[in-house]
C-alpha cells in the first residue's frame, strides 16, 4: 500500500432518460476529515449512502463533493376547457349582432383566458430513482479517479520524504561523529575552563570539580542522538507500509524537532551547533511536507 496526498480532483458526468448530472470531487489539506456534500433538489435520499461511500475511501482532508443535475423539459400537455368553451359558444350564438359585426370565430374563443391550458408533463418517480442510482454509480467512478490522483501525488511525496529522512539520518551520524563531542575534546574544554577559574584562590576546588562533572553530564547528547535515529527509522517504516499515516508522521516530526532543539541547546561546540541547525531545517521541511499526507 502506498501513501496518498490529500489534494486531488475528479469529475464524472452521466445521464439517464430526461436527467443528466455530474459529480465533482475536490479535496484539499486538513487536520481531519471534513466532508462538504451538496446535492440538488430531488436527490436528498442518496445523501446517507453518498456520505458512507466517501468516508470508506477517504480518511483525511477537506472534501468538497458536489452533484449538479438537470431535467430536460418535455413537451407540455395541452388541455381545452370543454365546459368553458361550450358556455362561450352558447353565449355567442344567443347574441343579436348589429349590422357589420361578424360572429365570433373559434380561434378567437380559444385565445380567451382559461379556455386552453398547458400543463407540464408529470415527473416520473421511477425516472428519478434511476437518476439517483446513476448518480451513485458515477460517485464511485469519481471516487476511484480521485483516489488514483491522490496516490500518484502521494508516491512522489513519499520519495521526497524518504530523501529528507536519509538526510536527517546522515546529519545524526555526523553529529555523533563530531570531533567536538569526543571525550578528549570535552575534557580539554573543561580543563581550560577549570584552570581559568582556579586562578581565583577563594573558590573551593572540590566543589568546582563537582560542578564541572555535572555540566559535562548535562552537555551529553547521546540520548538525543539515539531518539533521533529511532524516530527517523519509525517514520521510514511508516512510509514503507503506506496507508493513512499523516497524523503519525506529523507526531514523529514534532518529536524529532524537539530532540534537534535539545541537541542544539546542549551543544558547546561550533561544528556541532552547525549540524544541529541543519538538522532543525531538514526536520522542519520534512514536517511541512508531511502536512500533505493523508
Amino acid at each position: 500500500m502506498t501513501i496518498a496526498s490529500m489534494t486531488g480532483f475528479a469529475r464524472i458526468a452521466g445521464g439517464a432518460g430526461a436527467y443528466s448530472w455530474a459529480f465533482e470531487l475536490k479535496s484539499v489539506n486538513a487536520k481531519g476529515f471534513d466532508l462538504r456534500l451538496r446535492l440538488p433538489q430531488g436527490f436528498d435520499p442518496i445523501e446517507p449512502e453518498a456520505r458512507r461511500r466517501l468516508g470508506e475511501k477517504l480518511h483525511r482532508g477537506t472534501v468538497y463533493a458536489t452533484l449538479s443535475a438537470k431535467r430536460e423539459a418535455e413537451s407540455p400537455e395541452i388541455r381545452i376547457n370543454q365546459d368553458l368553451l361550450g358556455k362561450l359558444l352558447a353565449a355567442v350564438q344567443g347574441l343579436d349582432l348589429p349590422a357589420g359585426v361578424a360572429p365570433a370565430r373559434l380561434d378567437g374563443l380559444l385565445a380567451l383566458r382559461g379556455v386552453v391550458e398547458t400543463v407540464d408533463a408529470p415527473e416520473s418517480e421511477a425516472a428519478l430513482d434511476e437518476a439517483r442510482l446513476g448518480a451513485l454509480k458515477n460517485l464511485d467512478d469519481a471516487l476511484d479517479a480521485l483516489v488514483v490522483m491522490r496516490r500518484a501525488e502521494g508516491a512522489a511525496l513519499g520519495k521526497m520524504l524518504e530523501a529528507r529522512l536519509a538526510r536527517i539520518a546522515l546529519l545524526t551520524q555526523e553529529a555523533d561523529a563530531c570531533p567536538g563531542r569526543q571525550p578528549a575534546a570535552i575534557n580539554a574544554r573543561l580543563r581550560q575552563a577549570v584552570e581559568a577559574l582556579c586562578e581565583n584562590t577563594s573558590l573551593d576546588l572540590n566543589r568546582l570539580h563537582q560542578e564541572a562533572a555535572i555540566l559535562a553530564a548535562k552537555g551529553d547528547i547521546r540520548e538525543e542522538l539515539d531518539r533521533l535515529g529511532t524516530h527517523a527509522s519509525a517514520a521510514g517504516a511508516l512510509i514503507a507500509g503506506g496507508g493513512p499515516i499523516g497524523r503519525k508522521l506529523d507526531f514523529l516530526a514534532q518529536e524529532m524537532s524537539r530532540e534537534a532543539n535539545t541537541l542544539s541547546a546542549k551543544s558547546n561546540d561550533a561544528a556541532l551547533t552547525a549540524i544541529g541547525m541543519e538538522l532543525r531545517i531538514e526536520i522542519e521541511q520534512f514536517r511541512e511536507q508531511v502536512q500533505n499526507v493523508e
